[in-house]
């Protein structure tokens, strides 16, 4: 593994870690929103990560990819992918407010899904792996000065 590999994927999963940085912010802002009767609530975005496949064809697993192909055919770098976002399933809040405009004939005002201690647990994990990052791509930057050095006539 060459050491623009070693960047390629600490580079990936800090943009990962960035892209899920912000869904957090998203749903820590809608934490406490709520709807008027009829409409659908904020429901929480999470993100989905994939391994990005490798130029050899490769997964970094040992596995395989379909159609693999050679390091000039296309290929993503090797790292983590964001293939997008999905909404959480875990079902809307409802508090019994009936003085509230957003109350339905119940009395029920429905919220977000957004749990804040979950959200909060998954922002230091992000913020952890990304600090990961930071510090392996420090490392390696550290070792290519030295190996750059080892080469110098002094």
């Amino acid at each position: 593994m060459s050491s623009s590999d070693i960047f390629s994927i600490a580079g990936s999963a800090l943009n990962a870690q960035d892209m899920r940085m912000a869904a957090i912010a998203a749903n820590l802002a809608n934490v406490d929103s709520v709807t008027k009767p009829g409409e659908a609530p904020y429901r929480a975005q999470e993100l989905v990560f994939q391994a990005a496949q490798l130029a050899n064809g490769n997964y970094g697993d040992g596995t395989n990819a379909p159609d693999s192909g050679m390091p000039d055919s296309g290929m993503p770098d090797p790292g983590v992918q964001v293939m997008g976002t999905v909404q959480s399933n875990a079902e809307p809040t409802r508090s019994y407010n009936p003085g509230s405009p957003y109350a339905d004939a119940d009395g029920y005002v429905t919220g977000s899904n957004v749990n804040q201690v979950d959200e909060m647990v998954n922002m230091i994990d992000s913020s952890n792996a990304y600090s990961a990052s930071v510090a392996m791509m420090q490392q390696a930057s550290r070792l290519d000065q030295q190996m750059i050095s080892s080469f110098q006539v002094t």
